[in-house]
This record gives structure tokens, sequence and C-alpha cells, in this order.
């Protein structure tokens, strides 16, 4: 590997790119806490499909659905071009980010890396069903049900984990950034992140198999 890939993608620091890179974090972290909460309230039919009914409602009757659903796509893809600035996009930055991601071996790198690919499926994925679902509301969960059992649960099982161990990365990677995740603390917080990661997706496996089972 030449030397000379080793910047190849390193941006140049200044107030702006700074600045950037905040506006990236915040729009991270709002989505984070959206997701989780969306995983939530969806969840909600495991206990009640008219518990689950009742939030919908609650959401579309006070416009937050008709007005959230696309600032949430506004933001994502805000989330999205801000972070793009950063990932290796051509071939060449690609090739060269690949190769020193091998020759590091460093866990952090490596993750950045599946942030990426994540990023890019849930870009397409997540676009998706935000369309699907807000072109045909009321949201019910007889309605969910009825898509997931037309065959949109491949969909949903690759989306699923996509979305939380992107989210789960992003949470572990901003306190990094910002500094409270340090070396004593890092071993706590690997602990935590996996544990939310593989608990969301749990609930949402459980939450997919209950729409699986629904009958009206």
């Amino acid at each position: 590997m030449e030397l000379s890939s080793l910047t190849l993608h390193v941006p140049k620091k200044d107030k702006v790119a700074g600045g950037l890179d905040f506006c990236q974090m915040f729009s991270g972290v709002l989505l984070i806490l959206f997701l989780w909460a969306h995983m939530l309230l969806v969840s909600s039919v495991l206990i009640s499909p008219k518990l689950m009914n009742a939030i919908a409602w609650f959401f579309e009757a006070s416009y937050m659905a008709q007005i959230g659903g696309p600032a949430i796509f506004l933001l994502m893809l805000a989330h999205f071009l801000l972070a793009g600035r950063k990932m290796p996009f051509k071939s060449s930055e690609l090739g060269a980010f690949y190769a020193q991601t091998k020759l590091l071996h460093h866990k952090d790198t490596t993750m950045w890396l599946v942030q990426v690919a994540t990023a890019l499926v849930i870009l397409v994925m997540g676009s998706i069903h935000m369309y699907v679902v807000l072109t045909d509301l009321p949201i019910t969960a007889a309605k969910s049900a009825a898509r997931i059992q037309d065959g949109w649960i491949f969909f949903y099982l690759v989306l699923l984990p996509m979305a939380e161990i992107h989210v789960g990365l992003g949470f572990y990677r901003i306190g990094l950034k910002y500094g409270w995740i340090m070396r004593a603390n890092r071993g706590f917080f690997q602990k935590l992140e996996n544990l939310l990661m593989f608990g969301f997706i749990t609930v949402g496996l459980l939450t997919l198999g209950r729409f699986w089972l629904f009958t009206v």
C-alpha cells in the first residue's frame, strides 16, 4: 500500500468542518432516539393491537405522523449527506480504506466501515418503508400485519438488523468522539452497546412474529 493513500480521504480541519461534524452528531442522536422510540411504540402490539392502534391514532390526530414522517425523512437525508463527506464513495478511496482496515486490525476502524455499509442499506430501505407507511394512513395493527404476511417480512428481516447495528455503532462512536467513552469505561459501554443492539433486535423480531401470526 502506498503511503500517499494514508491521507486519501482526510477532510481539511476548520471551523466549518467542526460545525458540520456537530450537526452530523446532533442529527444522529435525534435519529437514534427516534428509532428507539419508534421500535417501542410499534412493539406495543405485543401487549395489545388496540394499544398500538390507539397510539397510532394519537399521532395521526395530532398530525405528528403527517408532519413528523416527512421531517424524519429529511433529517435522515441530511444526516446521510453530512456523513457522506467522509464516506469513501470512489473505488480508489474504498479500496485504500479497506486495505488500511485489514492492515490496522483496529476494531473501531472496522466499525466505521460497517456503519458506511449499513447507512447505504438504511437510506434505500428506510425510504421505501416510510413511503409505504405514510401513503397508507391511518396506521393500524391490521394493516401492518397484512403487509408482513404479504411478503414484506423478508424486507424487514434485513432492515431491522441493519438499522439497529448502525444505531448501536453510532451511539458508541459518538461517545468515543466526544469524550464520554474513554479507555477506563470503554468495556462497559461496549457491553451496553451490544445489550441495546441485541435487545432492540429481539424486540423487533418478536414484533414481526406477532404481526406474522396476527388475525383479525
